[in-house]
């Protein structure tokens, strides 16, 4: 479908909220992998999006894509500026979502609190929030309210991780797929890729009963030397991996590859649990078509996590509060913060009379007695403001909304 036809510029006029356009939960990692945005091509679409809509921020990870933007642009204007920007397919806008305005700020204040993740509750969550933070501020598309949202959000899922206590129940995908391995008593197998979820499967299956574990990188030389200590543990490069198949039961595939790595003809002829933790996906489904292979996907592996959610489900509600605290707060902040361009001109203000003042006693200090023209000065700087409350008083007075203003200029100039 011609997308172009969809896409109007439109950047002037309403006033700029956050908005948010996302991909539904209940989408199968086949169609969440349609909307995936690597590392590789972050920066550019971040400072794509920005030039079209303004501040921007993009959260994407193996469960979600999400939009976060500080934009004038109307929902349907904006979801059409999203699509064009980012080339996504227009026939699949049926699966994404649009929130906007408090909404919005609750949706990702539950984020960073791990409400929305597949597996409730995990711990990569916020780190990923963190990750995408950093990225937009490298690429300088987020500013103002949308930087102060992700700043608020970063502390509230701290808060509720630290308070909760969810540190002492790990559920993360990677810890999940680790007890599952060793449920199944294998002891032979191999990671391919060794980013952040490569490292977290080594750190928990590094102390187990494995024989041996295979861990295929792109380049050995950027592997630290701590991680080969370990005898068990062997490093292997990538473009060598597939002469190793015959020697494991199991594989767990976690590369930011954006081309499937392994078909059924890669696959000897044995029992062999694949684990793909990837998105987009790393292993082709016609693995399936063999007999001998038992294939596990995100949205499997989240599945297995059922046993431990209720409680972890009942846990979170109890501490819910603390981000109600922080929507609460950040509410109010944006609240005061639309008064920041009248607070400016009421400063500016001041500072030009009393300029006028300073210029004034520059001018006259050698010529007067400086204690009776500092005072005549202070005075009438004060009468100066007073006959102004004044005059506004009689004005409303006349008007009829006398009641208000005496209220306000009481609490300004009264005790």
């Amino acid at each position: 479908m011609d997308q172009t036809k969809y896409f109007v510029i439109v950047n002037v006029g309403a006033d700029k909220m956050i908005q948010l356009i996302g991909i539904k939960s209940q989408c199968d990692i086949g169609i969440r992998q349609k909307f995936s945005i690597t590392s590789e091509v972050l920066e550019g679409k971040l400072k794509y999006i920005n030039e079209l809509v303004g501040s921007v921020l993009i959260l994407s990870t193996c469960n979600r894509t999400e939009i976060y933007v500080d934009s004038n642009l109307e929902e349907k204007k904006l979801i059409d500026t999203v699509f064009y920007g980012l080339d996504w397919d227009y026939d699949l806008v049926s699966y994404i979502f649009y929130i906007k305005d408090k909404y919005a700020i609750k949706h990702l204040m539950e984020v960073s609190c791990g409400f929305h993740s597949k597996i409730l509750g995990e711990d990569q969550i916020l780190g990923q929030i963190k990750t995408a933070y950093d990225a937009a501020l490298e690429a300088k598309t987020i500013k103002g309210k949308l930087q102060r949202l992700f700043q608020k959000a970063i502390t509230c899922g701290k808060e509720f991780k630290h308070i909760c206590e969810s540190y002492r129940i790990p559920v993360s995908i990677p810890s999940i797929v680790a007890k599952e391995i060793l449920n199944m008593d294998i002891r032979k197998y191999m990671i391919i890729g060794f980013g952040k979820i490569g490292q977290l499967l080594f750190k928990y299956l590094n102390n187990s009963q494995a024989q041996i574990i295979y861990i295929a990188v792109r380049d050995l030389n950027k592997v630290h030397d701590s991680y080969k200590k370990c005898g068990k543990i062997r490093f292997i490069s990538f473009k060598d991996r597939k002469s190793y198949y015959n020697d494991i039961d199991c594989i767990v595939s976690c590369t930011s590859a954006p081309d499937k790595i392994i078909s059924k003809g890669d696959l000897p002829c044995r029992k062999l649990t694949i684990f793909d933790l990837a998105v987009p996906e790393d292993i082709d489904r016609n693995v399936l078509d063999l007999d001998n292979v038992t294939l596990y996907d995100i949205d499997n592996i989240s599945v297995i996590d059922e046993k431990n959610k209720a409680i972890r489900k009942k846990t979170m509600g109890k501490y819910r509060y603390i981000l109600e605290n922080h929507i609460d707060k950040f509410i109010k902040w944006e609240k005061l913060h639309q008064l920041s361009p009248e607070i400016q001109k009421v400063k500016k203000y001041g500072d030009e009379i009393c300029e006028k003042r300073i210029t004034t006693f520059k001018n006259k200090k050698h010529t007067k007695d400086n204690d009776i023209l500092v005072k005549t000065m202070i005075e009438s700087t004060a009468r100066f403001y007073i006959n102004r409350a004044i005059e506004v008083m009689k004005e409303e007075k006349l008007n009829g909304r006398e009641e208000e203003c005496l209220r306000l200029i009481n609490k300004i100039f009264c005790k």
